[in-house]
């Protein structure tokens, strides 16, 4: 009887190792504290706080969750308490695990991110992500992700401010997601994470009215992982930094294909919703994929056969 394979699961992240490539997506985990009951959050390579606006955000209207054919769209707008409060009171929560902590800031303009930026930064965070992604808000978000110009003028900015690592969460929702993910990288992003949401819609047929109050909202969950595949393919072919991939991943198998495309490390994200040991459940397939292929984690990251 052989000795079973026990693979390394530690990653690089622009030069900051996690001690295995599962992360949680920003939006859908909180601050880590309901999760925290579940299981210990230092058996993750990295948690991402919900993002953070300057000053505290209510959010869209209700409705504001709306259930889809393998997904769910939500419109909740960047719900959060500001990044003061949360340096405050949840980054020392954060900072009781053994794991890394990715900040990500949002705004709804150029100097809000970058106060943000400055904020977290001297805060000390591990990472800081950019949200230029986000289609649930009526300022900033997607706007500034969807062009180069913005995207290269946003991030360069962020940039000269970061004591980190600067994360770029790119959309899906653009017509070239490579050429975007160039501008970034050449504006200085250190590392990219995606895909953010698909926008989306549903209609209420007894009604005829939109189902979410905000009408439109951010489609995610299994039906997005065919997209997250081809772009984190297309975007590791286009850059030289690490990419952090996420969209619909619910199993190690899932985990394994979008490393497969390109991706570093993996985010989990709307199977919290569902099940809260789903980044825990992830993380054990996917080492259970690895040991069976004879693969450390760095070694099936662009390993796709194409």
């Amino acid at each position: 009887m052989t000795d079973r394979f026990v693979p390394d699961l530690s990653v690089k992240i622009a030069g900051v190792t996690l001690k295995n490539p599962v992360v949680t997506a920003s939006g859908t985990f909180g601050f880590g504290r309901e999760y925290a009951e579940f299981f210990d959050l230092s058996r993750l390579g990295a948690v991402a706080a919900k993002g953070l606006t300057l000053l505290e955000k209510p959010g869209n209207p209700s409705p504001r969750i709306a259930e889809t054919p393998s997904g769910i769209l939500n419109s909740v707008g960047l719900q959060n308490p500001g990044v003061d409060a949360f340096i405050k009171e949840e980054l020392p929560f954060l900072r009781t695990f053994d794991t890394k902590v990715i900040a990500n800031v949002a705004g709804a303009t150029e100097d809000d991110y970058f106060e943000i930026v400055d904020r977290v930064s001297d805060a000390g965070v591990d990472f800081i992500e950019l949200n230029i992604s986000c289609p649930n808000v009526k300022a900033g978000g997607l706007s500034f992700g969807a062009r180069c110009d913005t995207v290269e003028r946003v991030v360069a900015g962020a940039k000269k401010r970061a004591k980190a690592p600067l994360i770029v969460k790119l959309t899906p929702n653009v017509t070239d997601i490579a050429e975007i993910a160039r501008a970034a990288e050449g504006a200085g992003a250190d590392a990219l994470s995606l895909i953010n949401t698909l926008l989306g819609m549903r209609i209420d047929v007894r009604t005829r009215r939109p189902v979410l109050a905000n009408l439109t909202g951010g489609l995610s969950g299994p039906a997005v992982l065919p997209v997250a595949v081809r772009m984190i393919y297309q975007v590791k072919k286009a850059v030289g930094i690490p990419i952090i991939g996420m969209g619909g991943v619910s199993s190690g198998a899932d985990a394994a294909e979008l490393m497969l495309a390109g991706a570093d490390a993996v985010a989990v994200g709307t199977a919290t919703l569902r099940d809260p040991m789903a980044p825990v459940k992830v993380l054990e397939e996917l080492s259970d994929i690895l040991a069976a292929a004879g693969m450390n984690a760095r070694e099936i990251t662009g390993a796709v056969l194409d």
